[in-house]
């Protein structure tokens, strides 16, 4: 009987600049080169819930942070249950999956604002959907962040001030903490060059996947 194997879903998360996204791409493409079957996606994604986020973070939308929290859940729900191209459906068809950011962005982004114990207990129903077989850190310090944000970007969204990015950087750090014991977490500095944070890259996802 051909059984499909399943595939492993790898999740890259850092504050803003970290390079994460140009890290999501080298993989992605290191795979395709081992003929493994590769799929790339992000949150928040472009459905019409991830559409309405993409307004708030870029100020065209005003709304609370308890609703951004819960548009946030709402569209990763359906980027996983999506029966067109979710993410479980793309693991049982045996593609690798990488995600730049998911719920660990989440407890990072949402907090002081709303209670790292509310976005934690909201995401819960993602988490016994998916949990992901690692989640790949990307660390930078918040002064690199912010050179990397300016030398890059004409505008900024929502969370790109120094001192939400100081917040956003230690709650990823708490958090990382406090489920170190549920979930798997590598941390990788991000002050390297772009190929030796790749190195590091695929030393932690090789015994994943091959």
């Amino acid at each position: 009987m051909n059984m499909k194997k399943r595939g492993k879903f790898i999740v890259f998360e850092g504050i803003d600049g970290s390079g994460k996204s140009t890290q999501v791409k080298k993989l992605a493409e290191y795979l395709k080169s081992k003929k493994d079957k590769t799929y790339t996606t992000f949150e928040p994604t472009s459905s019409p819930v991830g559409s309405i986020l993409r307004n708030i973070l870029t100020h065209r939308i005003k709304a609370s942070e308890q609703t951004i929290a819960a548009l946030f859940l709402a569209d990763r729900l359906d980027h996983i249950q999506n029966e067109v191209n979710g993410i479980l459906k793309m693991l049982d068809n045996g593609f690798h999956v990488i995600c730049d950011r998911y719920y660990f962005s989440s407890y990072a982004y949402h907090v002081p604002h709303v209670s790292l114990d509310w976005v934690i207990e909201a995401n819960s129903v993602a988490a016994k959907l998916l949990r992901p077989d690692i989640n790949l850190y990307i660390d930078i310090t918040v002064e690199e962040s912010l050179r990397r944000i300016q030398a890059n970007r004409a505008t900024t969204d929502l969370f790109e001030t120094k001192e939400r990015i100081t917040t956003v950087r230690k709650n990823y750090l708490e958090a990382f903490e406090r489920l170190k014991h549920i979930e798997k977490i590598k941390i990788i500095n991000g002050a390297q060059s772009v190929d030796a944070v790749f190195e590091e890259v695929k030393l932690a996802v090789e015994d994943l996947v091959f």
